[in-house]
C-alpha cells in the first residue's frame, strides 16, 4: 500500500476540543477487517514519515514486515502528532505512530489510549536558533520575547519547548510558539525570520545546518543528550492506539508488536547506510543521501533496541507534562494505563 498524504479537505465533524472516544464513531472501534488476500487493514497515522525519528514505519514497509504479518497496513502521513491522535480519536485511523507523551496529556483529558511499541528511547529533537540570533540565545532563558517553530501547537515539539521555557524560570507567553511544521516549511520559516529558532528532528536539523541558517542549542538525539536537559529518560515516537481498539483487536496489534520488534532488531544490526537504502530517495533529497546517513550515525542510538517501555521513561514524561500543563498538573495520572510491554513480551 502506497502511504497517502492526508487531505487538508477533510471534512471537521467534531472539534478539537470536544473529542472523545464516544465521538466520531471513536467509541465503538469496528473489529478489524480484513482484505480480499485475507490480510487485516489497519490504518496508521504517522506525524511525520520522512522524519527520522518516525523511520522504522516506512523501514517495516519496506522490508515486507508488514506483509509478513499479514497486515495489510495503509499510511497516512501528518505532519504534527497532534492532529494525528484528534484523527484516531476521531475513528479515521486505527493507531498512531508519535510521541508516547500524548497518551498522557490525554488521559489527563479523560481518553484512554495505549503505547504499545516504544520505538525510540530519546527524543530525537534538537532546539536549534537562527544563525543570527545565536550570540544572544546562549540558554532557554534567553527565549523571552522569541518566535519559536513548532511542529504543530499541543504536538511533542511544543511540549518540549514549554517545558524548556518553565525549567529556565519563564512565564507562559514570554515566548510564542509558532507552527510551522517541519522539512521545506520549517527551513523557510527560519529563512525568511518568521521565526527565532525552533525544535525539530532528522533530517531538518540537517538542512538548517547544511545551508548556515541556524545552529543546536539543546541537543536531545541520544538519551545522554535528553537526561540533561530533561531530567531522565525520555521514551518518545512509538505505536499507540485507543483501549478500546487494543481490547477488541488484540490479534491485530499483536501482529503490529511483532511487525516493529522485528524492525527494531533489523535497524540493531545494520549500518546507517543500509538504513539508508532502505529509504525512499525523496526523504534524504534536501539534503543529500550522505549528509542524511551522517545523520542517522549520529542520532542510531536513539532507536529502542526491543520496543520495551524504559522503566523509568514514564515518570520523567508525566514530570516535563506537569511543569506546563494545566491538564496534567496537580491530576492524577495513572501510568500504568498509558503503556503496556505484554504485546512486545510476546513478539516473534
Amino acid at each position: 500500500m502506497i502511504p497517502v498524504k492526508k487531505s487538508l479537505a477533510v471534512a471537521v465533524t467534531c472539534s478539537a476540543l470536544a473529542l472523545s472516544l464516544t465521538a466520531c464513531g471513536g467509541g465503538s472501534p469496528k473489529t478489524a477487517t480484513k482484505n480480499a488476500s485475507g490480510e487485516i487493514t489497519v490504518r496508521i497515522m504517522v506525524g511525520g514519515l520522512d522524519k527520522q525519528i518516525y523511520l522504522p514505519v516506512m523501514l517495516a514497509k519496506n522490508l515486507g514486515y508488514f506483509k509478513a504479518q499479514g497486515i495489510n497496513a495503509v499510511l497516512s502521513d501528518e505532519p504534527a502528532g497532534v492532529d494525528a491522535e484528534t484523527d484516531m480519536l476521531a475513528g479515521q485511523q486505527d493507531a498512531v505512530v508519535g510521541f508516547y507523551d500524548h497518551n498522557i496529556d490525554l488521559q489527563s483529558k479523560g481518553k484512554s489510549t495505549q503505547s504499545v511499541v516504544q520505538l525510540l528511547q530519546a527524543p530525537g529533537e534538537v532546539e536549534m536558533i537562527r544563525t543570527d540570533e545565536s550570540d544572544s540565545v546562549k540558554t532557554p532563558a534567553d527565549f523571552k520575547g522569541k518566535k519559536l517553530g513548532v511542529t504543530g501547537l499541543g504536538s511533542s515539539t511544543n511540549f518540549l519547548t514549554q517545558y524548556l521555557e518553565a525549567k529556565s524560570g519563564l512565564k507562559s507567553g514570554d515566548a510564542t510558539s509558532i507552527a510551522v511544521g517541519a522539512g521545506s516549511t520549517f527551513v523557510a520559516a527560519v529563512k525568511n525570520k518568521q521565526i527565532d529558532g525552533g525544535m525539530t528532528t532528522e533530517p531538518t536539523i540537517s538542512m538548517l545546518q547544511k545551508q548556515g541558517l541556524a545552529k543546536p542549542l539543546i541537543d536531545m538525539r541520544t538519551a545522554a543528550g535528553a537526561k540533561a536537559a530533561l531530567g531522565g529518560t525520555y521514551p518518545a515516537s512509538c505505536l499507540y492506539l485507543t483501549q478500546a481498539y487494543i481490547q477488541k483487536n488484540p490479534e491485530a496489534v499483536q501482529k503490529l508488536a511483532n511487525v516493529f520488534v522485528e524492525t527494531l532488531k533489523w535497524i540493531q544490526g545494520h549500518s546507517a547506510t543500509e538504513i539508508a537504502d532502505k529509504m525512499p530517495a525523496d526523504y534524504y533529497a534536501g539534503v543529500g543521501k550522505d549528509t542524511y546517513v551522517k545523520a542517522l550515525e549520529n542520532e542510531k542510538g536513539m532507536y529502542s533496541p526491543d520496543g520495551l517501555m524504559p522503566s523509568d521513561g514514564p515518570q520523567t514524561v508525566l514530570n516535563v507534562l506537569s511543569a506546563f500543563d494545566p491538564t496534567v498538573k496537580g491530576h492524577t495520572v495513572d501510568l500504568s494505563r498509558t503503556f503496556t510491554n505484554e504485546y512486545v513480551q510476546k513478539a516473534k
